[in-house]
């Protein structure tokens, strides 16, 4: 069975360690109070850092400072160039100093007495990995990986501004926003969001020590745009984790809503608009989505490329034809790409270029334009046809994930 397959099994597993923990600590409780006297004297276990037994040590904190060095750092506390140069003779397979980062933290540990000669330093490279300079009798260097804790959350926000304010007002991970933009790209407009619009989720984070490394992995969700309840329930198919409605269609669908991401429109779709520059009235046959120069435009389908370059008003503009009906082309781009040119052919979400000001423009922004069967029309009311369902093999296996992932949003 797959590990989503087993989605069920892990929450009945999570309830019950829940379960038999609280009732550990009752039990803890009771124990404790009829200990006996005597085992409060019992030597306290050792405290460890970074796997080191660091009781017996003065420890020193501090960061790497710009074009600073180690040996800096170490001559201060005792170590001589001798051990640091052989320390990095012995591990070089293992670490390369020259990778220190300014910036990083580190932590001396130094003996607690007079000479408080440093015996190990930690540089913390990145948020899983440090590495441990030892000074005693071995003169060598070892990678440490810190321990990843993984805490399964369920999460729900109502809409006041943006999908972003609500994660972050209340108290979710800013990444957690990405993966549900990801999830709902093809079925809900984030740039058509209304103040009530909610969502729920039910997703797995990952901790160091007290940091969140966001989240890590989707179980179910669902969001609630414009009255319309979507339920995301993943299932693997074809060696491919996907997400399902509960009728089983792919949310996925041959289009994306939108080609960037947070975003604003500041202009719509319209047969006659008042030009910002030209200063008279003419159709605009796209939609404008202010954004920072620089942003990624990505492809909203699969397609050809059949011309990028620059066209007078449109600047820099990018066509794209998905297929014998549909085409898309996105303008006034600062810069196209890499690779990106007449003839290519590119996936969906692929980078095409970056939001600019190129042409007739007031300042930096994309317009984006869809035509179908050559004439334009509206890209905001485009409904784009979904992938594949759930096959009918898979079927067992995905009501076991809906029964399960329904009653677990059922719940809050």
């Amino acid at each position: 069975m797959s590990a989503l397959g087993k989605i069920s099994v892990l929450f009945i597993l999570l309830s019950v360690t829940v379960s038999c923990r609280n009732q550990h600590n009752e039990e803890k409780g009771l124990e404790a109070t009829a200990t006996d006297s005597s085992s409060l004297t019992r030597q306290k276990a050792p405290v460890l850092l970074f796997g080191i037994h660091s009781d017996s040590f003065n420890l020193i904190p501090g960061h790497i400072k710009p074009n600073g060095f180690l040996s800096q750092i170490l001559l201060e506390h005792g170590v001589t160039l001798q051990e640091i140069d052989q320390v990095i003779r012995n591990s070089k397979s293992i670490f390369d100093v020259r990778k220190i980062r300014s910036g990083n933290n580190y932590t001396l540990f130094c003996d607690a007495d007079s000479l408080a000669r440093a015996r190990y330093l930690v540089y913390e490279h990145d948020p899983t990995t440090c590495y441990i300079f030892s000074f005693r009798d071995s003169l060598n260097i070892t990678p440490f990986h810190k321990e990843i804790r993984k805490v399964i959350r369920y999460s729900s926000g109502t809409i006041e501004t943006s999908l972003w304010d609500a994660m972050i007002n209340g108290g979710m991970h800013p990444s957690l926003a990405v993966e549900m933009e990801d999830i709902f790209a093809w079925t809900v407009d984030f740039f058509g969001l209304q103040k009530g619009d909610s969502f729920k989720v039910v997703y797995e984070e990952k901790f160091i020590d007290d940091k969140s490394l966001g989240a890590a992995r989707i179980f179910g969700a669902q969001f609630t745009w414009s009255g319309k309840t979507i339920t995301a329930i993943p299932l693997v198919q074809d060696g491919r984790e996907s997400f399902f409605d509960g009728e089983g269609n792919s949310l996925r669908k041959a289009f994306l809503k939108a080609p960037l991401s947070f975003s604003r429109i500041t202009s719509r779709y319209s047969s006659s608009r008042m030009h910002p520059i030209l200063r008279i009235r003419r159709p605009h046959y796209g939609v404008d989505y202010a954004a920072p120069i620089g942003t990624p435009v990505h492809a909203i389908g699969d397609g050809r490329v059949i011309s990028a370059t620059f066209e007078n008003g449109s600047g820099r503009m990018v066509k794209i034809s998905h297929n014998s009906v549909y085409s898309t082309a996105y303008l006034h781009l600062s810069r196209f790409a890499e690779g990106i040119h007449s003839g290519v052919y590119v996936k969906q979400g692929d980078i095409i270029g970056f939001v600019g000001s190129s042409g007739l423009s007031t300042g930096p922004h994309l317009d984006f334009r869809f035509y179908q069967n050559g004439y334009p029309v509206d890209p905001l009311k485009v409904e784009a046809p979904p992938v594949e369902p759930v096959s009918e093999a898979n079927k067992g296996r995905f009501e076991i994930n809906k029964n399960v992932i329904m009653s677990l949003l059922s719940t809050f």
